[in-house]
């Protein structure tokens, strides 16, 4: 079984995406080809980067990166569940991808995006994409989009709007297929 890691970027105490990621992991695992760690950035509590030397290197000095590295690393595929902030991306996700690059190398991606408004963060999804690709990954050709975010918690967590289940269960199909069948350079 393939090892995902359903990573939750935000970082804000109060941020509404917590049960979003709750959720996109126990559909990984329903999934029935991974095996799902959940991965919440804010416990991870990295600093901004802080390595003398260039991530590509692989000599990281603190413990900090050691163990970033250590939890990233043994990972097949990855699923990015983030926030957008006035249309982009947030800068402590930005930072952890910063920290690391073989351990990101050619492993599969996707991207579930969410914001309060109506684009469902499909903004920061897309302005990512380089970035992941820079690092050597190689992202899902579908991603999903959750607007309106908050009109979807209560006391229960999450509920899904109708048909997110199915996109999402889309960009899973895509990471497997790309687990199965690598990109060639």
């Amino acid at each position: 079984m393939t090892r995902l890691h359903v990573i939750y970027a935000a970082h804000r105490p109060t941020s509404a995406g917590g049960p979003l990621a709750r959720w996109v992991a126990d559909l990984a695992r329903e999934h029935g080809s991974f095996e799902v760690t959940p991965v919440d950035l804010a416990e991870v509590a990295l600093p901004f980067l802080d390595e003398p030397e260039f991530p590509s290197s692989g000599n990281y000095s603190h413990q900090h990166t050691r163990d970033w590295s250590a939890l990233i690393e043994p990972a097949e595929a990855f699923v990015f569940v983030l926030p957008m902030y006035n249309g982009g991306f947030t800068a402590p996700f930005k930072n952890a991808v910063d920290f690391l690059y073989a351990e990101w190398q050619g492993k599969p991606v996707g991207i579930v995006s969410y914001s309060a408004g109506g684009s469902g963060g499909a903004p920061a999804a897309e302005m990512l994409l380089p970035v992941l690709t820079q690092v050597g990954m190689v992202p899902a050709a579908r991603s999903a989009a959750v607007p309106g975010v908050l009109g979807l918690l209560g006391a229960d967590g999450f509920t899904a709007p109708e048909g997110l289940a199915a996109e999402v269960s889309g960009v899973l199909d895509d990471i497997a297929a790309l687990v199965k069948e690598p990109a060639t350079a």
